[in-house]
């Protein structure tokens, strides 16, 4: 793979192999601020939560971070009390060994669920990882590999952006295949940069970038234990964004953000198609978010994507479940930019070649308005799913065995 995306002034990075994992591949990802950084977190809503998140949750906001511990492999999630002390074992190793303090340390993992992690492997492969840390683009995408599980390729992503007070850079990295749903976030992620941010700015940009992106794709509306979005502001820049650049640099997060959420569904477990939903003519943002995700989360809607069929049905269907109270004579859906749904009306359109393009296509385009009645306004989301195969289910089915 060509490196391409580069990090933000002020970190360094590291992947590494400690052995966790059966393939013998990369394990361990490190992610270290040369000095205090700002930091803030989303983290997954799911009761069965991770050791990691439990530790991390209670660590952000902070201005002080230093650093985050990812390990592949073992989710250290439904570990009890001693997968706590596990996940704050990782971090005070690091810790010690970059001379901060363990709570400036942020870990995740993720993995299979309910398997103690097997710490002499960590504890030895820690320092050895640590010594690998560097501030080149090779070593960002050795972490974005290290922290893979059944995905095919690391996901990275940068950005560069001119503000008023000088350059700063965003770069992220992320992974997920499956066990994705919109809720909160949907997979592990560390997007960083090198302007100067508190510790407030960090949580309101980072919010708003994962609301619209991380919380807007769907693989199988399995929402994981484990899901963690991290944001590191380094400062090493010395750009102190203003309140204008500020909304330039969410933008960039954002971005950022979406490339990142985007990856993740062309990368889903087995699919074939990548699927764009768009949901507009709806009186609120919450209301028409619900649409949409009853839309992706469907496995009806899905499989019949997956045979090439144009089952419209399928589709309003799912939108009359969401829970938004609307009047379907007022509801219309494209497939692909064929009209197959008007008005609460079927449309005349032709089924053959609907279901041929969507057999040739791996882009499906699916657009459902609101144009009067309940419910109705002027919102619009748009959410990213991928469809349901046969691979899908034998991967899953196989997943621990």
């Amino acid at each position: 793979m060509t490196v391409q995306v580069l990090l933000p002034r002020g970190f360094r990075a590291a992947g590494y192999t400690c052995g966790i994992k059966a393939s013998g591949k990369s394990d361990l990802a490190l992610f270290v601020s040369d000095g205090p950084a700002s930091a803030a977190g989303v983290f997954t809503t799911n009761r069965v939560c991770g050791a990691p998140v439990i530790v991390s949750r209670s660590r952000v906001p902070t201005g002080t971070a230093r650093a985050v511990i990812i390990n592949s492999g073992n989710s250290n999630a439904a570990t009890g009390d001693p997968g706590i002390a596990n996940a704050q074992r990782m971090t005070a190793v690091l810790a010690e060994l970059l001379g901060c303090g363990p709570e400036d340390v942020l870990v995740c993992s993720t993995g299979v669920i309910g398997v103690p992690l097997p710490m002499p492997l960590l504890l030895e492969g820690i320092p050895q990882a640590t010594r690998k840390l560097a501030d080149d683009g090779q070593s960002l995408l050795d972490a974005a590999t290290a922290m893979m599980t059944t995905d095919t390729f690391p996901k990275l992503s940068s950005l560069d952006l001119h503000l008023a007070g000088g350059g700063v850079r965003i770069a992220g990295v992320c992974k997920g295949a499956a066990m994705i749903a919109p809720n909160m976030a949907t997979m592990l992620g560390v997007v960083m940069t090198d302007a100067v941010l508190t510790p407030a700015q960090c949580t309101e940009l980072l919010r708003a970038g994962v609301d619209e992106t991380f919380n807007c794709i769907s693989v199988d509306g399995h929402m994981s234990t484990s899901d963690t979005v991290l944001l590191l502001a380094s400062g090493a820049s010395g750009v102190r964004p203003s309140i204008e650049d500020l909304a330039l640099l969410g933008d960039g997060i954002r971005q950022v953000c979406q490339n990142l959420a985007t990856s993740i569904i062309r990368d889903a477990e087995g699919a074939d198609h990548f699927i764009t939903v768009d949901v507009s003519g709806i009186v609120s943002r919450e209301a028409a978010q619900r649409m949409a995700r009853a839309i992706c989360d469907s496995a009806l809607v899905k499989t019949a994507i997956t045979g090439g069929d144009p089952n419209w049905g399928r589709i309003v269907s799912a939108a009359g479940y969401s829970g938004v109270a609307f009047d379907p004579a007022w509801l219309s859906l494209r497939i692909n930019g064929t009209e197959v749904y008007r008005a609460g009306t079927p449309a005349v359109f032709d089924a053959a070649a609907v279901s041929q393009g969507l057999k040739a296509q791996r882009e499906v385009h699916l657009e459902l308005r609101l144009s009067g009645g309940p419910e109705s306004g002027d919102c619009a989301v748009r959410f990213w799913t991928s469809d349901l195969t046969a691979e899908y289910v034998r991967l899953n089915s196989e997943y621990t065995t």
